[in-house]
């Protein structure tokens, strides 16, 4: 059986994170917190990673936020710095040959390099450079533990791939080579140990944004259900209260009745997962730059 794939309009007819945080606004401006309304690039034209100075070896938040402060808000900036306070000049000649590298991997969009060299906790920072090549995964597990359908959302498009059906290594590897990005909710704990122990060689070697982890950074907990209430983010009517322990009985009616109104439901309630992801991560991105910016004055 072919894997399924459902077709959604964009949000906004732009790439830009802003664009697409604007729009949601507008149509849930009651509901969504006012803070996370910001201007994403730290400078004009300029990704938040085209910022960042923490990939480079002992080069933590705090020197980060010292250069920042001094006025090195950029590789750029940096490069073209003839010296740095506090910076020896072998230091100096070494950071800015690794700049010079960084740049390079930018400009071949090579995400990979930074998904590497950045630590795991941020990167979130590569967030709108790849957003266009971004993919918002979700799992759902029956009562043995298994895998029963992986739902990936990435370009507009939702795939999914069914336990029995479509789901192998194969299929599901094609699909995410396409992508740069991974965006999960939880993923670190739950969805990519358990891609991997079901599919060894399943390439998982993107640069992975987890909104749970995110989340906890700027003060929300709960799981993601309980987040997207916070936020706004609606649900259809018919999959609000679902929870995991729905999807695992969804299926078994599949599986063992060959119930097609379960099948559909679980889908669905599958979609929801990933397509909820995108406007989360593009409301917690904003919430990060605002926070980061704020270090930066």
């Amino acid at each position: 059986m072919e894997r399924e794939s459902w077709i959604f309009p964009r949000l906004s007819g732009s790439d830009s994170c802003a664009d697409t945080l604007e729009c949601v606004q507008l149509e849930q401006k009651e509901r969504i917190d006012s803070r996370l309304v910001v201007t994403l690039p730290i400078q004009s034209g300029v990704f938040v990673i085209e910022s960042s100075f923490c990939f480079l070896p002992r080069v933590g938040r705090k020197t980060e936020r010292r250069w920042w402060e001094s006025g090195l808000t950029s590789w750029d900036d940096f490069l073209t710095a003839k010296s740095i306070a506090g910076l020896g000049e072998n230091w100096k000649i070494y950071y800015d040959s690794a700049l010079e590298q960084a740049k390079l991997k930018r400009a071949e969009n090579d995400a990979r390099y930074f998904g590497i060299h950045l630590p795991a906790h941020e990167h979130w920072r590569l967030y709108e450079w790849l957003r266009p090549r971004t993919v918002y995964l979700d799992i759902e597990t029956n009562s043995f533990g298994q895998i029963t359908v992986v739902g990936l959302y990435g370009q507009s498009r939702y795939t999914s791939f069914i336990r029995g059906e479509s789901l192998d290594t194969m299929s599901l590897g094609e699909t995410l080579r396409q992508y740069d990005l991974l965006v999960t909710f939880n993923g670190s704990g739950f969805d990519l140990p358990m891609l991997l122990a079901a599919f060894p060689d399943l390439p998982l070697d993107q640069p992975h944004l987890d909104l749970c982890t995110i989340g906890r950074q700027l003060g929300y907990r709960g799981g993601l259900k309980t987040i997207e209430l916070q936020l706004g983010l609606q649900r259809d009517p018919e999959l609000q209260g679902m929870t995991g322990s729905d999807a695992v009985l969804l299926w078994n009616r599949w599986r063992h009745r060959r119930d097609q109104a379960a099948r559909t439901r679980l889908l669905a309630y599958n979609h929801a997962d990933c397509v909820n992801l995108e406007p989360l991560a593009d409301m917690f991105y904003c919430r990060m730059v605002q926070w980061y910016r704020g270090e930066m004055k």
